[in-house]
């Protein structure tokens, strides 16, 4: 049986008015009848992302910064992927050649950016953290995610052939209602990614990706989704995401997460890792 659900944040918990509150009511629910639940998001752990996660189950692990980083309930760390500086230098360097904007995330709760962008102060108000203004290259702490903000292109389109040649990092892409027309690139550690956290978490409650569902609605869910026992797509997922999943429930809007945390609960038999999407 299901015995641990994961829950992207943009388009899936989080929508164009917020968070509503039969997603709540369904946690509460889903909690009550011996479900363990955890965001699995690429926002930062910090700001309304930890205020979710810890709302959606106090005592469960988060998956945050598309996998680098792991948190408990109490905002403490349990697993944290770093970057290594030759490959992030690199990806600075790509950013400043283009012009594009970037952000810098460490396990600590660090978020750096050089830009003062309107893409980026719109960023800062949806996830509710403020930057820090600094020379990338002068960091303290050592990075676990860099994110390109930016709209698609030919400037974009050639920087992220180049993202791509950088060794020792990975690329996944995604978008948020609350940013139309928005890229958020999220570069991580090679092999870091969230279908190898969830399967770290999973494993710290006794678990195997069988006994997991992932809700998730983006192109950087669809490993998981394929990957998980119980692959959920949420209504307004592209039909790449949608095909690769057992299910796809309502929009965010019409209590899809409620919908999805239900058929979790109920979902009759174990799949094995792969089967979901069969």
């Amino acid at each position: 049986m299901i015995r641990l659900v994961l829950v992207d944040i943009d388009g899936t918990l989080y929508g164009p008015k917020g968070v509503p509150e039969c997603a709540w009511e369904a946690a509460e629910a889903a909690r009550a009848a011996g479900l363990h639940l955890s965001v699995c998001t690429g926002r930062p752990g910090r700001g309304f992302a930890f205020e979710y996660a810890r709302r959606l189950d106090p005592k469960g692990l988060h998956i945050f910064e598309n996998g680098a980083v792991v948190l408990g309930g109490d905002g403490s760390i349990h697993k944290a992927e770093r970057m290594g500086f030759k490959s992030y230098e690199e990806l600075v360097s790509i950013a400043r050649r283009y012009g594009l904007d970037l952000e810098v995330y460490t396990a600590e709760g660090g978020y750096y950016v050089e830009a003062n962008t309107p893409e980026i102060r719109q960023h800062e108000t949806m996830i509710g953290l403020e930057a820090e203004r600094c020379d990338l290259l002068e960091l303290s702490a050592q990075p676990v995610r860099a994110q390109f903000v930016v709209r698609d292109g030919p400037n974009w389109q050639t920087a992220r052939a180049q993202i791509a040649q950088v060794g020792g990092v990975e690329l996944h892409e995604a978008t948020s209602p609350g940013m139309p027309g928005v890229i958020f690139a999220s570069v991580t550690a090679w092999h870091t990614s969230k279908r190898s956290s969830a399967k770290w978490v999973a494993a710290q409650y006794g678990l195997a990706l069988a006994q997991v569902a992932m809700v998730g609605d983006g192109e950087n869910d669809l490993e998981l989704i394929r990957a998980s026992g119980l692959g959920i797509a949420m209504g307004e997922a592209p039909d790449s995401v949608k095909q690769a999943a057992y299910y796809v429930v309502g929009t965010v809007e019409g209590c899809g997460l409620a919908e999805a945390l239900r058929l979790a609960r109920e979902f009759p038999q174990t799949l094995g890792e792969g089967e979901a999407s069969a």
